[in-house]
């Protein structure tokens, strides 16, 4: 039986996002959560897995206690188990600090995983870290944004597009692998199926006690990354007049504009005005 696992995260769902201007980080228990979507095609991926292969599908997701929501919805959507790891003391980690934690907690409850799967990034940070720093403290091999999964034996052939290039990758088992939106749309969930994964028990609550680990280790004392300031990015606008005839107007544009236009057509649009001008000589 294959094991996976699919780590998850409850984030904000409200645009204006609540900060702490002392801490630099997120108020999360003042804004209503849901899952990451990242994670949601990460874990629609996996149930897609145990339908094709016999699997067992743990989620795992590090957060405040209100964060058990998600995991209940990863049950009602299929999982089987769903672990969350709780305590003041984990607030405010960074990338590498809550990758240091997840990964402490799979060796303490998931050692003989085959195959773990993150979404590439989540919406209220997006710097797509957590799933190759967790590949790097587990030391196995991990691949990033994949669009499609296939698995035979202990091999996994992963197809993803790369700088306009589509590539196919193969992975021995146990490996990570980050999954794109583009792929893998989630199921929907009947809201009888919500109401039963609520009712039920299969949710693995962990602290740093259970964990082994110091406050000293974790959250934001061991966290070497600092959030100097946050704001939201203003967008400015600069017109530019043309004057003067038509034919005029449109040399001025591509003498100030070309090479910026040239690149969004593909095309190198001066070279192919003189090009066009050379043979116009030719023909008379």
């Amino acid at each position: 039986m294959l094991k996976i696992i699919v780590c998850i995260k409850q984030v904000p769902m409200v645009s204006e996002l609540p900060w702490d201007s002392r801490t630099g980080t997120l108020k999360r228990d003042m804004a209503e959560g849901m899952m990451n979507p990242a994670c949601k095609h990460a874990l629609e991926a996996a149930l897609r897995i145990k339908n094709q292969h016999l699997a067992h599908i743990t989620t795992l997701s590090m957060g405040p206690p209100m964060a058990e929501e998600i995991l209940r919805e990863s049950l009602a959507m299929g999982a089987d188990r769903g672990i969350l790891l709780t305590d003041p003391r984990m607030a405010g980690a960074d990338t590498l600090i809550t990758s240091y934690t997840l990964a402490r907690a799979i060796h303490k409850e998931c050692p003989d995983f085959d195959l773990i799967l993150c979404g590439r990034h989540t919406s209220d940070s997006e710097t797509a870290q957590v799933g190759p720093q967790l590949a790097e403290e587990l030391d196995i091999a991990a691949v990033a944004y994949v669009e499609q999964i296939e698995i035979s034996g202990r091999r996994v052939r992963m197809r993803r597009e790369s700088d306009d290039f589509l590539e196919t990758l193969e992975m021995d088992m146990p490996g990570l692998i980050t999954v794109t939106t583009t792929g893998y749309p989630p199921r929907y969930v009947p809201m009888s199926g919500l109401q039963g994964a609520f009712d039920a028990g299969d949710i693995l609550y962990m602290n740093l006690d259970h964990l082994g680990l110091e406050s000293g280790a974790v959250g934001m004392t061991a966290s070497p990354t600092r959030i100097l300031d946050v704001y939201s990015p203003t967008a400015r606008k600069k017109n530019i007049v043309f004057k003067g005839t038509a034919k005029k107007s449109a040399e001025n544009l591509f003498d100030q504009f070309g090479d910026k236009l040239s690149g969004a057509m593909a095309k190198d649009l001066k070279t192919h005005d003189h090009d066009q001008h050379d043979d116009e000589r030719e023909d008379a």
